[in-house]
């Protein structure tokens, strides 16, 4: 009798193990897709998979790599504006020398363009401060800025679903302060390196320590870099962001965009074996590249900046998206309900997610039922900053006014009935056809048999 086990036994036992492992993938995706929404605990994990599906999906419906290409256009506009500002701002602090380190070290096969550039930005400051128009060149230079960082705002507020960005005034205002803290920031996460570097190397006793404190120096660069994503997320979206969101996100985003770099001057050695054929030229495709993936990693971590935040709102979207009409109906009702009621007695007005939180109700179905009652006359949203969903919600119309039956006629005559040019010439049949259904649903829409309304019927052609 043969030891060796039967091969047909091994087969059938790995095709259990395999089906088994497909069955067990196949249910947590089916999970993690849709039956994580439906899942009322609360811990870590499964906020952080809801956090993954919502930044999925939203990165699937929103088209982030054309705004990153459009952010890259201007970038490539704005690059010596804002390489001018940054100077200007390390002279201010003695930086300067250290910036152009910076520099140099991260294009380290380019010193030849790297210097022409910097010979652009001193050209630039000093036409800006100079000779007659010696206001205008500044308010050029801050003008090719902020309308790089308007575009940079507009894209966080599609992801924050925010339907207002800031004023003209607020702009200018917010702006100039973002200008000054978050380069002071970045210059800092990259000269970091360098200057302690230096410094310690005067130290007779840190060479001992060496490879400790490099390490430590690396680290403390890094997390500047994080603070500056993190500020980012808080300071440019209008909205209201949370630290501990904005910074888990500036975390991601920080290390991967150091990734970015080191693969981006890890290239460059690469692109300098074309240098013979295609001169300077070859380092232009490195930088666009560089360039659309920062932008689309920054887009990124916004998404996973809202979606942590936002969690709530996309609570039983499934059940949303296939709410029937008739619920639909009455929620609006009982919304407005709450909105009138409310008004009556004098309480203070409430936001969407007051309301979502203090009915039990989806934040994401309030919200679309405020946005419908605003858009149809009888919400109007209160002055307020940043989200749709921090503004308290109002009757816009006299409360004593507004009926179940006035509701419900606005939601039903919402939207547009009458884009058809000269309907009513052209179209005469459907028309009276549409009449004769009008007249039978309101009469006695209950008993009445479709084939009992009286219409025309066309013989067959």
């Amino acid at each position: 009798m043969s030891d060796n086990p039967n091969p047909l036994h091994k087969t059938s036992k790995i095709s259990a193990w395999i089906s088994h492992k497909t069955d067990r993938a196949l249910a947590f995706w089916h999970y993690a897709s849709n039956g994580v929404w439906r899942d009322t605990r609360s811990n870590w994990r499964i906020n952080l998979l809801k956090t993954l599906n919502i930044t999925v999906r939203s990165f699937l419906d929103t088209d982030l790599q054309s705004q990153a290409c459009a952010l890259t256009y201007r970038t490539v506009l704005a690059i010596v504006p804002a390489l001018a500002l940054v100077f200007a701002i390390c002279r201010g602090f003695g930086f300067q020398n250290l910036l152009q380190d910076q520099l140099y070290s991260l294009i380290p096969s380019q010193h030849q363009a790297m210097e022409m550039a910097l010979k652009f930005v001193d050209s630039y400051l000093s036409q800006a401060s100079e000779g007659i128009f010696v206001g205008v060149g500044i308010l050029f230079l801050l003008w090719t800025l902020i309308s790089l960082l308007g575009s940079v705002e507009d894209s966080f507020n599609q992801i924050w679903r925010v339907r207002e960005g800031r004023t003209i005034w607020r702009k200018v205002t917010d702006y100039l302060a973002i200008f000054l803290i978050l380069p002071v920031l970045m210059i800092c996460a990259g000269g970091i390196t360098i200057l302690m570097s230096s410094t310690l190397q005067k130290i007779a006793i840190f060479n001992f320590m060496g490879p400790m404190v490099r390490l430590l120096i690396d680290a403390l660069g890094l997390i500047l870099t994080w603070l500056f994503f993190a500020g980012a997320y808080m300071l440019i979206p209008n909205a209201k962001v949370k630290f501990v969101n904005a910074f888990v996100a500036g975390a991601m985003v920080g290390t991967a965009f150091h990734v970015i770099q080191w693969l981006f001057m890890t290239g460059q050695m690469y692109v300098t074996k074309y240098n013979a054929i295609y001169g300077s030229f070859s380092f232009l495709p490195l930088v666009l590249i560089w360039l659309q993936l920062s932008w689309l990693t920054t887009l990124i971590g916004s998404l996973v900046c809202y979606a942590s935040q936002n969690i709530g709102q996309f609570a039983f979207f499934e059940n949303v998206e296939n709410i029937s009409q008739a619920y639909r109906r009455r929620v609006t009702v009982a919304v407005m309900t709450l909105i009138a009621k409310r008004f009556e007695m004098g309480r203070k007005p409430l936001t969407i997610a007051g309301i979502s939180k203090g009915y039990d109700l989806p934040e994401n179905l309030v919200r679309i039922i405020a946005i419908r009652l605003h858009d149809i006359g009888l919400v109007a949203f209160e002055e307020a900053e940043g989200d749709l969903g921090y503004h308290p919600l109002l009757p816009a119309l006299d409360i004593n006014k507004i009926t179940v039956g006035e509701t419900l006629k606005r939601l039903d005559q919402y939207g547009d009935s009458d884009f058809i040019p000269d309907f009513d010439d052209k179209y005469g049949q459907i028309n009276k056809i549409l009449a004769s259904v009008e007249e039978a649903m309101t009469n006695s829409s209950d008993n009445i048999l479709l084939t009992k309304i009286d219409i025309d019927i066309h013989p067959d052609k």
